[in-house]
């Protein structure tokens, strides 16, 4: 009889591993995802610790310059809208958060706000740039006013698209994917185990109109996912706190700040938009109907031309 249990046991054990192994996506390989998205005008920037970053910097030297942070699970690519609309009159740098797109893990596997409050200004600095105009999407607009918190005199004005912030927001449903990364069992089988259609599921989602998640789009955040290192990041980043602002550290933003909402984000809903404005003093807030979580991308003629107005009427420095 024991003899028979150890033999269903050991059958059992190797059905587990067949399975494991045939449901498996590894990692995808780093030379080939910077063949098909780290060409012209990528740089891979030596931050120093052992970190080098993805970035690109384009448009004029002598232009305002415009940083733009990405949110969870995104990367540079989800600006390049605003890029063909605003590439000629300002400068822009956008990156790949450590644990995102071609960037891959961080060395210290810090990704806190404060972590990446330290990559931006290493490469502000890197870049030589005084001042800038930050902008951020989700957990980018966490990071972009932690940034504005801890560093003032650089930043000459703040904008936060369907930011993170409001501490309870209540209302808004995470994808499938990010769901997924929130459950502990299930986020280390995530880590081995992520096939495009749980991507594919869940990226329709984020946007107001859900056929804008086309096929090349879900394939890109697929197989940016698997960057090496960015699966384990995903869980690490969701492991954390949810990252929220108190009222007296949004009361002490200075800057003039420009917050933009897609009336049907099911991440973070508007009331949350709406929190943000009744803290942030003389703030503005520019609601866009029918549009989900990411304007800069569903919505970006209008979406960068309120951009450009709200820079064009900044203060000089």
């Amino acid at each position: 009889m024991r003899r028979a249990i150890g033999y269903i046991v050991l059958a059992l054990i190797a059905v587990a591993v067949a399975a494991f192994l045939w449901f498996r996506t590894p990692d995808t390989d780093p030379a080939a995802m910077r063949a098909k998205y780290g060409a012209a005008p990528s740089q891979f920037v030596d931050l120093g610790g052992g970190l080098t970053v993805h970035l690109r910097d384009t448009g004029p030297r002598d232009a305002p310059a415009l940083v733009l942070v990405h949110g969870s699970n995104a990367s540079l690519q989800t600006w390049e809208p605003w890029v063909d609309r605003l590439g000629k009159q300002y400068r822009i740098i956008r990156m790949d958060l450590p644990g995102h797109g071609l960037t891959g893990a961080s060395p210290t596997r810090d990704y806190s706000a404060a972590g990446y409050v330290d990559v931006v200004e290493r490469i502000r600095a890197k870049l030589g740039i005084d001042h800038i105009v930050l902008a951020g999407n989700s957990m980018g607009g966490g990071v972009a006013w932690h940034y504005a918190l801890a560093h003032p005199d650089h930043v000459r004005a703040l904008v936060l698209i369907n930011s993170v912030g409001q501490p309870e927001p209540g209302g808004g449903k995470a994808p499938l994917a990010f769901r997924i990364a929130r459950v502990p069992i299930l986020r280390n089988i995530a880590a081995q185990i992520t096939p495009r259609s749980m991507i594919a599921d869940s990226l329709p989602g984020v946007f107001g109109n859900p056929k804008l998640a086309d096929a090349a789009m879900v394939d890109r955040y697929w197989e940016l996912l698997r960057y090496p290192g960015n699966r384990e990041a995903t869980l690490d980043r969701f492991a954390r706190p949810s990252d929220r602002a108190t009222p007296a550290q949004l009361a002490s933003l200075k800057m003039p700040v420009l917050i933009l909402w897609g009336e049907k984000d099911q991440l973070i809903p508007l009331s949350s938009g709406r929190w943000l404005q009744a803290h942030i003093p003389g703030s503005k807030l520019i609601i866009y109907p029918g549009v989900g979580h990411l304007p800069m991308e569903e919505h970006p003629d209008q979406s960068a031309a309120d951009v450009q107005a709200f820079v064009a009427a900044l203060p000089t420095k």
